[in-house]
């Protein structure tokens, strides 16, 4: 029996659900998009272990894109019924395009950097002043996070051509799809970027760069990308969408436990999913080195697993999102209503249904028994 197989037949078996269900005749094929980074783990675990099938569902296999314009684009377009979303483009969606997106659960926490080459000198945020920085999206957490660190040390995110002159405290941003930054930052043209793995695991084993600062590091277990489906999707078969979300926090329950096993299942010797080694995954499963964190009580993982979309971090994003520069018009985003808007984008019915099934949220976090479905967001930028 290959590795492959031996992880799908022996996850089955601990769930107790060891004969995959027929999927339903009458409900559509789902369709899955997804950026060839680790946020996408659940989403492809799900799919990997055959969870999505113990639950009755006939999925494709999940279509990988480069960008994130590409998958907001295809997602927008009708082209996948469900995907993971860095979680400011739902609300550019939702409030902007008033497109009916709902976020069903966070997909993974932490789990990005800031990477700079290792000869840079460059060793926090006020070393980026002058600098040239790559983000994903305009409409991505790391554009926030790294917005969130330049203020603090009086920087100014600007957005020009990259030929303009820049002043010493100014830094400016603009957009590289994840898979070209690591190449970029070898070939100097920029300083540094800020993405999720896999690309900064690769980019220090390949090309001898360095993690400035983990974004768990600076916001303690984040959400990055969530998942998100379409509101027609809800209406038309709520059933449907309770078992894709019971995959997929099964599936990240697995990825707690099995890190290593995570990596190889994700990687080119796996199932294929993401087109890198499973030494270069690994890395990104294990806990950050001791000399790497600022803040080690925290004891963040590199990146995390936990599907609970808690509110309180729905309303800093919509807050930070008000005063995070961004190419293009952002005037929708002064009229929201922090409190409304975060209960019209989240819908934690599902989430809240299968968390319970597996036995409660304390299976994810250390949560108080008294009020498991609240948090409060911790910040802090040295």
């Amino acid at each position: 029996m290959s590795r492959r197989n031996f992880l799908k037949t022996a996850a089955a078996a601990c769930s107790g659900l060891a004969i995959p269900q027929k999927a339903f005749s009458a409900r559509p094929v789902l369709k899955l998009g997804y950026l060839p980074i680790t946020d996408a783990t659940p989403l492809l675990v799900a799919h990997g272990l055959g969870y999505f099938s113990q639950e009755g569902l006939e999925v494709e296999r999940p279509v990988m894109v480069r960008s994130w314009k590409i998958l907001t684009e295809s997602f927008l377009a009708g082209k996948f019924d469900l995907t993971h979303m860095l979680f400011p483009i739902p609300v550019w969606m939702r409030f902007k395009r008033k497109f009916p997106v709902k976020v069903l659960a966070w997909d993974h926490t932490n789990g990005s950097a800031v990477t700079v080459r290792g000869d840079s000198g460059i060793h926090g945020f006020a070393d980026l002043g002058g600098r040239q920085v790559a983000v994903p999206s305009w409409y991505s957490m790391h554009n926030l996070i790294l917005q969130l660190g330049l203020r603090t040390q009086g920087l100014e995110p600007v957005i020009r051509p990259q030929s303009d002159r820049l002043g010493p405290g100014q830094v400016n941003l603009f957009i590289l799809p994840p898979p070209d930054m690591p190449a970029a930052l070898l070939g100097k043209k920029i300083d540094a970027f800020i993405v999720a793995d896999p690309f900064n695991a690769l980019a220090q084993t390949r090309f001898k760069a360095k993690i400035m600062r983990y974004t768990g590091d600076i916001w303690k277990n984040h959400p990055c990308c969530v998942i998100v489906t379409g509101q027609p999707l809800i209406d038309k078969d709520p059933v449907l969408v309770q078992k894709a979300v019971n995959a997929i926090v099964r599936a990240q329950v697995w990825c707690r436990n099995n890190p290593r096993e995570t990596a190889h299942l994700l990687s080119r010797d796996g199932e294929g999913y993401l087109p890198l080694p499973e030494k270069v995954l690994i890395k990104v499963f294990q806990d950050p080195k001791p000399g790497e964190l600022v803040h080690p009580d925290w004891k963040p993982s590199r990146i995390g697993f936990q599907p609970y979309p808690f509110p309180s971090a729905t309303k800093f994003i919509l807050e930070q999102m008000k005063v995070t520069r961004v190419e293009g018009d952002t005037h929708f985003l002064e009229a929201l209503d922090t409190d409304l808007a975060a209960k019209e984008l989240v819908d934690d019915r599902f989430v809240k249904k299968a968390i319970e099934q597996m036995g409660g949220i304390e299976a994810f976090c250390d949560c108080t028994t008294a009020t498991p479905y609240s948090r409060e967001e911790i910040v802090e930028i040295n």
